[in-house]
């Protein structure tokens, strides 16, 4: 076996969160930053948290909400074509009256 191709092993790196929390693990890093852990994952606390850092919910929720407000103008097409036969039958009553 060749010998000195693995890297170096640190029994006891220090992990830190985002949050806070920190802890000894091994790894082959010595120090290792991470956004989320057991002390705040929404899976482990229960709670709903957004990591975004590209304002994607923010967007996306922007356009729902534009999209909802949007829906409620729309008519479907029967509604439509009984506005139009309205429409005719009022035109067709003034040129009668005419």
């Amino acid at each position: 076996m060749k010998k000195n191709i693995h890297p170096k092993y640190y029994p006891d790196a220090k992990a830190s969160c985002a949050c806070g929390n920190s802890f000894a693990i091994g790894s082959t890093l010595p120090k290792i930053k991470t956004e989320l852990c057991c002390q705040c994952h929404p899976f482990f606390t229960g709670k709903q948290k957004l990591v975004d850092t590209a304002r994607r919910v923010e967007k996306f929720q922007a356009k729902m909400a534009a999209k909802k407000s949007a829906t409620g103008a729309r008519r479907g097409v029967k509604a439509k074509r009984a506005a139009r036969a309205e429409k005719k039958k009022k035109e067709a009553g003034k040129v009668s009256k005419d």
